[in-house]
C-alpha cells in the first residue's frame, strides 16, 4: 500500500485530490495539511511514502517543504501539483527534490500514475511539463546530435517510433493511439527503451530522442 500526504492551502481542493486517490485499492491517503511546514512534520510522524504538495501555500510553500524533506526524510518522494505552469516553477521544483510534477488539469488518472511512477522510483512529469522541459534544455544547447545517434543506433525500428514520440512530449496512451499499440503495451517499450539506453526516465528519453533529430 502507497501511503500518501497531501497537502494544499485550500481544503476543498484536497478533498477532489483525495476522492481521486480513494479510487485506487494500492493508495492510502495517511495525512493532510494546509502548509508546507505541516506537511513535513505529518510526513515525518505517519511513514508517509509520496508527498503530493501543492506549491503555493501560507509560511512554507510545496518547494521549500520539498526541499526540508530532500534532507529529513530523503525516502519521501514528492510530486508537486500546481496551478502555475511557468518554466522556472518547474525547473525548482526538479531541483528541490520533487520526482513528480503534475499540473492541476491534469487527468485524473494522471495523478495516479504519477504517485505509483515516483513510489517506485522513477520520475513523472506530465506530458506538457516533458514538452516544456524539453523546449528549456534545447534552447540551452544540445549535445552533439552525432553522439546521439550513435546511443539510438542499436534501437529496433518501433522502439525509434516510440522513441520518437515521447520526444514530442505524449503520454503513453497517446503514444498507443498513434502507433496502434495497448498502452500496457507501449510501457512494455518505454521500459525497454530505457533499459537499452541507460536512462532513468521518460524526460531523459525525450531529451535524447530530440537530440538525435528524432522529434523534428
Amino acid at each position: 500500500m502507497i501511503r500518501v500526504l497531501i497537502a494544499d492551502d485550500e481544503p476543498l481542493m484536497r478533498a477532489g485530490i483525495k476522492a481521486i486517490l480513494g479510487t485506487a485499492d494500492d493508495i492510502e491517503v495517511v495525512g493532510e495539511a494546509g502548509d508546507g511546514r505541516e506537511a513535513v512534520r505529518i510526513a515525518l510522524e505517519r511513514r508517509v511514502d509520496v508527498a503530493v504538495l501543492d506549491i503555493r501555500m501560507p509560511r512554507t510553500d510545496g518547494l521549500a517543504a520539498a526541499r526540508e524533506l530532500k534532507v529529513v526524510a530523503p525516502a519521501v518522494r514528492v510530486v508537486v501539483l500546481t496551478t502555475f505552469g511557468e518554466d522556472d516553477n518547474i525547473v525548482r521544483a526538479l531541483s528541490d527534490g520533487a520526482a513528480g510534477f503534475l499540473l492541476k488539469d491534469s487527468a485524473p488518472e494522471e495523478l495516479l500514475r504519477a504517485v505509483r511512477a515516483v513510489h517506485v522510483g522513477e520520475a513523472y512529469l506530465s506530458p506538457m511539463v516533458t514538452s516544456r522541459v524539453v523546449g528549456m534544455v534545447a534552447q540551452g544547447g544540445q549535445p552533439k546530435r552525432q553522439e546521439a545517434m550513435r546511443q539510438v543506433k542499436g534501437l529496433t525500428d518501433r522502439e525509434v517510433e516510440v522513441l520518437a514520440l515521447l520526444g514530442l512530449g505524449m503520454s503513453n496512451a497517446d503514444v498507443g493511439h498513434r502507433l496502434h499499440m495497448s498502452e500496457a503495451t507501449v510501457k512494455t517499450y518505454v521500459s525497454r527503451l530505457l533499459a537499452k539506453l541507460g536512462l532513468t526516465n521518460r524526460v531523459q528519453a525525450a531529451l535524447l530522442a530530440r537530440d538525435a533529430g528524432l522529434a523534428n
